[in-house]
């Protein structure tokens, strides 16, 4: 079918949004180049008149956006619809449970994640966006926005760390302090092979993690870790750099605890995300989000406290 002009109409939750980024949202699959070029040559309107890139579009304002060519595609993917369990839903937030083995998004050789198979589901609401991630072998509370003024206040609650976010993790090792401060800075870097990797560095980002002993296996300790500052694989790596790397993190731990704990029928890494506190992002009511640990922590304690 040959691409027809549009007129869309920008609602509330929509405002607040620059004219380009909202073009690249509602034309997916059109190359950015395309899209600036429509805008600068004047074929994308706002309220009949020509308009610049920094844009930002208010609730009631009308789009015109001319036809535009979609970029040449691969077979396109398909999410499989899934319900994950949901811990808190309102209006404008849906909070959930994410098992481990999920990724948060496609790509990266993984052709769908939590938010397309949520999408897939959901088929009827008009916006489902991720407000935070979890890394796809970690566990728990996730939370993701439903309305576009929702994912903003969230953003800023997160930068600002008026969010209190806590984990659970079993580590390798006696974790010695009762309550440790970890602060060493974390920077990004590539594998060889063109992995994602987070090291400790001083020309890295200064990062925070408050690490709460809660019990000792002997050669396993169970541990909370609160996040001060949410950078990439933080508790992964801050945990590892103090000596005590997550029970089968196939990153940062050791290989032969990975492999022993996987002969036992272990197969993930032994960090959940616990829970979420912050004020709700409409009414400022102050909310506790909470995710149960998964049975494989109880059954692993279990087996611990047997072979103490």
């Amino acid at each position: 079918m040959k691409p027809q002009v549009r007129f869309v109409d920008v609602d509330a939750d929509e405002a607040g949004q620059r004219l380009d980024n909202y073009l690249l949202r509602i034309c997916k699959g059109v190359p950015k180049s395309h899209i600036y070029k429509a805008i600068r040559s004047g074929q994308v309107r706002v309220n009949k008149g020509r308009s610049a890139v920094t844009y930002r579009l208010q609730s009631g304002d009308v789009v015109r956006v001319p036809p535009m060519r979609m970029a040449p595609q691969q077979a396109q993917t398909f999410a499989r619809p899934v319900h994950f369990p949901v811990v808190y839903e309102d209006d404008g937030l849906l909070v959930i449970d994410k098992p481990a083995g999920v990724a948060v998004h496609g790509g990266s050789g993984v052709s769908s994640g939590v938010i397309e198979q949520l999408r897939a589901a959901r088929p009827d609401e008009r916006f489902l966006e991720l407000v935070h991630r979890l890394d796809r072998d970690t566990s728990g509370v996730l939370m993701i926005a439903k309305r576009r003024r929702v994912l903003r206040v969230l953003h800023d609650m997160l930068r600002q760390a008026q969010a209190k976010r806590y984990y659970q993790a079993l580590v390798v090792g006696d974790w010695v302090n009762d309550r440790q401060h970890l602060r060493q800075p974390l920077l990004k870097w590539l594998t060889q092979h063109g992995e994602r990797r987070v090291r400790v560095d001083r020309l890295g980002k200064p990062s925070h993690t408050i690490v709460t002993l809660l019990k000792r296996y002997g050669k396993v300790s169970r541990v909370q870790a609160e996040l001060r500052t949410g950078r990439t694989h933080q508790i992964r790596v801050h945990l590892a750099a103090a000596g005590h790397p997550v029970l089968c993190d196939d990153k940062y731990g050791p290989d032969d605890v990975l492999q022993a704990y996987a002969r036992r029928g272990y197969k993930r890494m032994f960090l959940h995300a616990t829970a979420l506190h912050l004020p709700h992002p409409l009414t400022g009511e102050p909310m506790v989000f909470e995710a149960a640990l998964p049975p494989e922590f109880g059954q692993l304690m279990t087996e611990l406290e047997k072979s103490e």
